[in-house]
């Protein structure tokens, strides 16, 4: 178990996991929203008094095929790891949703500088 604990937090660093169960993506759901040209982003502290941050990934079908909702994750995720370590705050939980047509093909730098800005409008909600 310990193996998989590593796993999940060598791609995107230390206190850093990934959000893999429905009832958790439908509580971000529901917290603070911001809109940026490539993705949305959902961010939720969570109450629980963990420390770790959490990050999980959506593409719905009006993102194309499964070969671009992938293309387009994988884009999102390498972001997520640039990002939010040094970004994001340890308890929040946070999904990042891909646009159709535009995630897979925006600018990528651009992308990070979205998701920076997009951080400093969800936390100053908060």
């Amino acid at each position: 178990m310990a193996g998989s604990d590593a796993a999940a937090q060598g791609s995107f660093g230390v206190g850093v996991d990934k959000m893999r169960k429905r009832p958790d993506f439908l509580r971000a759901a529901r917290a603070l929203r911001q809109g940026t040209t490539g993705f949305h982003l959902q961010g939720n502290p969570r109450r629980d008094g963990s420390e770790a941050m959490r990050v999980g990934f959506t593409c719905s079908k009006k993102v194309g095929n499964a070969v671009a909702r992938n293309r387009a994750k994988r884009r999102l995720r390498e972001v997520a790891r640039r990002v939010l370590p040094d970004q994001g705050r340890a308890g929040w939980d946070y999904v990042l949703i891909g646009r159709a047509e535009i995630t897979s093909t925006h600018d990528f730098e651009q992308m990070c500088r979205d998701l920076e800005w997009a951080l400093g409008r969800v936390h100053a909600r908060a």
